[in-house]
């Protein structure tokens, strides 16, 4: 699903703020994929149905002032079958993780190319839990470990970007 919308209201944004230091990747286009038929079990899937768009939309929540017209695009393909197995995985949440490939494309900057696999683990998104939360307590299919796990992987892709 393309984020042109989000990319626009960010490229506006971008004006109000400042411009970006041309050290910085400046992207025009946010892709994520990701099938979630293969996941088995009926409470995970309800929880991650909106996977894509959600990482989508993290990561171009990520992104205000570094967007515009012409730039990078990022695409994010998820693993449903890694994401399938942590989910459902008898070694529990602390061994669960969210693994996609990442791929930074660019019309005319040839510098700007990238692709790589992106891993974020459970342990990673601890600094996204709300204070407070019982670590112990967190189940693959809690909304609490979803949001972190999402907010997690954004992270790590937009600062591979600068």
């Amino acid at each position: 699903m393309r984020n042109k919308l989000g990319i626009a209201i960010l490229a506006s944004a971008a004006f109000a703020a400042g411009a970006p230091t041309s050290a910085e990747t400046i992207v025009r286009e946010v892709e994520v994929t990701a099938d979630m038929d293969a996941l088995q079990n009926p409470e995970a899937a309800e929880r991650w149905t909106h996977l894509a768009d959600d990482l989508e939309n993290a990561i171009v929540a990520k992104l205000v002032g570094k967007t515009g017209e012409e730039g990078a695009k990022v695409s994010v393909d998820i693993d449903e079958v890694e994401l399938a197995s942590s989910l459902q995985s008898a070694a529990g949440v602390a061994e669960s993780k969210l693994v996609g490939d990442v791929a930074i494309t660019h019309d005319s900057d040839n510098t700007k190319f990238d692709n790589y696999q992106l891993t974020v683990t459970f342990e990673q998104a601890g600094p996204y839990f709300l204070p407070g939360t019982d670590l112990a307590a967190i189940t693959t299919d809690s909304q609490e470990y979803y949001d972190a796990m999402i907010a997690t992987f954004a992270n790590h892709v937009v600062q591979k970007l600068e």
